[in-house]
C-alpha cells in the first residue's frame, strides 16, 4: 500500500528532527524564554530554537540549582476544577525533564521527554514493538545529530494522547536516542504545536490548551 505521506516530505523533516536525537542521558536541561515570554525546558543546547541560544541558561546540572521560583508563598493545593475538553496539565519539577505518558493508539502508554525544541516525535524500536506498531508502510530516511548521520524509519501512529490532549495520524520516527532508563524517546512539535504550550514554573505543571 502506498503512503499518504510522501517520502521527501518525510526527509526533510526527519533532517530537521531534534538535534538531541544522539544526545546522551546526561545532557543538560536549559531553560529559555520564546518569542511570547512563555519559559520554556530543552534537553541539550542544541534542542534550543538558534535565535533563543544566547538566553538559554543551563538548570539540568546535578550542581546547580533549580530555577527560583517568584517572591511569593508556596501554592497551596487547589480543589479539583473541570478543564476544558482536550485541555492537560502535566506535572514536572523544575531542574528535571518533563516527563509525560503518552497513549499510542487509544491502548499502551509510552514515556517520553516532552521537547518544545523537537521538530518531531521520536519513539525508540523496543516501545513501538511493544506497542504492536506495525512498520508496514514506514517510510526510510536520516537524521542528523551532534555525533553524526543515522539511519531510520518513520512509522504512522493513529494517535498519540497525553492526558486528554488529543494528535493523530502523525509519522513518527523509530529511533533509539539513548535517553536512558525509563525514557522512550521525545514529545516533539509536531504533537505541541496543535496546543498553546504553557510552562508554569511556580506551579510546576505545564498546560496544553488547544489552539482554536
Amino acid at each position: 500500500m502506498k503512503s499518504r505521506f510522501p517520502l521527501l516530505a518525510v526527509i526533510l523533516a526527519l533532517g530537521s528532527l531534534l538535534s538531541g536525537a544522539f544526545t546522551p542521558a546526561s545532557a543538560q536541561i536549559y531553560r529559555w524564554t520564546d518569542e511570547r515570554g512563555e519559559v520554556r525546558f530543552s534537553q541539550g543546547i542544541n534542542s534550543v530554537p538558534p535565535q533563543f541560544r544566547g538566553g538559554a541558561v543551563i538548570v539540568g546540572s546535578p550542581s546547580q540549582a533549580p530555577p527560583p521560583a517568584l517572591a511569593s508563598p508556596a501554592p497551596q493545593p487547589a480543589a479539583p476544577t473541570a478543564q476544558p475538553a482536550g485541555v492537560a496539565r502535566i506535572p514536572f519539577t523544575p531542574g528535571q525533564p518533563i516527563m509525560v505518558s503518552a497513549k499510542i493508539n487509544g491502548g499502551g502508554t509510552t514515556q517520553l521527554i516532552l521537547d518544545t525544541g523537537a521538530q518531531g516525535t521520536l519513539i525508540s524500536p523496543t516501545a513501538l514493538a511493544a506497542l504492536g506498531i506495525s512498520y508496514r508502510d514506514a517510510v526510510r530516511g536520516s537524521i542528523k545529530g551532534v555525533t553524526g548521520d543515522a539511519n531510520v524509519l518513520a512509522v504512522r501512529i493513529e494517535s498519540i494522547e497525553v492526558e486528554g490532549a488529543r494528535v493523530g495520524p502523525l509519522m513518527v520516527v523509530s529511533h533509539d536516542s539513548g535517553l536512558g532508563s525509563g525514557r522512550d524517546g521525545q514529545l516533539g512539535r509536531d504533537f505541541l504545536d496543535h496546543f498553546i504550550v504553557t510552562i508554569d514554573s511556580a506551579a510546576r505543571v505545564v498546560t496544553l490548551t488547544p489552539k482554536k
